[in-house]
């Protein structure tokens, strides 16, 4: 699914962006840590969230990470603020920093007959402090899976190319594309699967003057006035840091009702689908004001994104859509999942005494095995 290329791809295109992988990080090396000098001195050392303020910190296999080292983010997660108080060391630090995790299911794929909480290894604390939680699965399709091998090649045979002029590669890889580069499967293609992206922003970091302020300018007013092209990386972390910097929208009455009533009326589609569950089993995502504050903040990009002062009432209607396609469809798939697996009650009685089978035994052992 190409989780890490999205995940540098989206730390090289923030202003500030911070790339570390759940495997190798500790709760330390996330927050802060207290560090001792060569005069037996202490001195405080500030991890991922706090070198990324203001800006994102892209978390890789994070359901790798150990359940203590996750626990260590909930404050920067919640309060933006990272707390201290180690060897004689008591302050706190700004985490001011977006999280952007990727994590995969329990067994390494997706099981469509399971819910959410058995295919989801993380606990609801955690899960309830992002704000949009999407569930991306490898589906089986001929065309997709066509357009995804054209990219591919294109990217090696361009590279190649490159190689036997000299010229770096970058001119060829930039000519091939995905299809006609219309559709949204395109351009979710190239921006997760691509590597040319990567390598642009790379060029663009260590290059220095190949990419100047007004080169930067050409490009944003080509797009803004042709509507044609593409914003290239530095076009899109400047644009991006000007964003941040200079709008600040805010919410109006008629905005606030609407999200209001929304999020109410979510609130209460929960309720109802789990009495008609029998009660038994609560939502793996749990729908809390951490949800409202979410669609705040998702309305209030959109309308920054814009240069907009204000937040409209299409801002509002985008973040609901966002939230429902993302964070409700995954917390849908419990009663989905039972739906899709329901059976008459002989059989799913001589399914409960069934002994299980030699590969889900072997399937259960290495999943113990790997988290001794």
């Amino acid at each position: 699914m190409a989780k890490s290329q999205f995940l540098k791809y989206a730390t090289q295109v923030a202003p500030v962006g911070v790339y570390t992988s759940g495997k190798g990080s500790s709760a330390a090396g996330l927050t802060a840590s207290v560090v001792r000098d060569a005069r037996g001195e202490f001195y405080l050392e500030g991890g991922a969230m706090v070198l990324a303020d203001g800006g994102i910190v892209a978390i890789d296999e994070f359901d790798k990470m150990r359940p203590a080292d996750r626990v260590a983010i909930h404050e920067a997660m919640e309060q933006q603020t990272i707390s201290v108080a180690k060897a004689g060391i008591t302050t706190v630090l700004n985490s001011r920093s977006s999280v952007l995790a990727a994590a995969n299911p329990v067994f390494g794929r997706y099981d469509e007959l399971k819910s959410a909480s058995e295919n989801i290894d993380l606990m609801s604390t955690i899960l309830s402090r992002f704000d949009l939680i999407f569930l991306v699965r490898d589906v089986r399709d001929e065309d997709r899976d066509r357009m995804i091998c054209r990219h591919v090649m294109g990217v090696h045979i361009g590279n190649s190319r490159g190689a036997e002029s000299g010229g770096g590669g970058f001119g060829a890889m930039g000519g091939t594309g995905v299809g006609d580069g219309n559709g949204e499967d395109d351009l979710m293609a190239a921006g997760m699967i691509g590597s040319d992206n990567l390598h642009q922003a790379a060029n663009s970091t260590n290059g220095g003057n190949s990419y100047s302020a007004a080169a930067i300018a050409e490009n944003a007013m080509r797009v803004a006035t042709t509507g044609q092209g593409e914003l290239d990386v530095p076009t899109m972390k400047k644009y991006i840091q000007y964003c941040k910097a200079k709008c600040k929208p805010c919410l109006s009455d008629e905005a606030g009702d609407i999200l209001a009533s929304s999020y109410v009326k979510i609130r209460d589609d929960v309720r109802k689908r789990v009495m008609e569950a029998g009660g038994q089993e609560q939502a793996t995502i749990p729908i809390t004001v951490r949800q409202l504050e979410a669609l705040v903040r998702v309305s209030e990009s959109l309308a920054k994104m814009r240069l907009d002062s204000r937040v409209q009432s299409e801002d509002i209607a985008e973040a609901l859509r966002l939230f429902k396609v993302s964070t409700m469809t995954a917390s849908s798939t419990d009663s989905t999942s039972s739906e899709r697996a329901g059976m008459s009650g002989s059989t799913a009685g001589l399914m409960s005494t069934a002994m299980p089978s030699q590969e889900e035994l072997m399937r259960a052992e290495t999943f113990l095995g790997s988290r001794l």
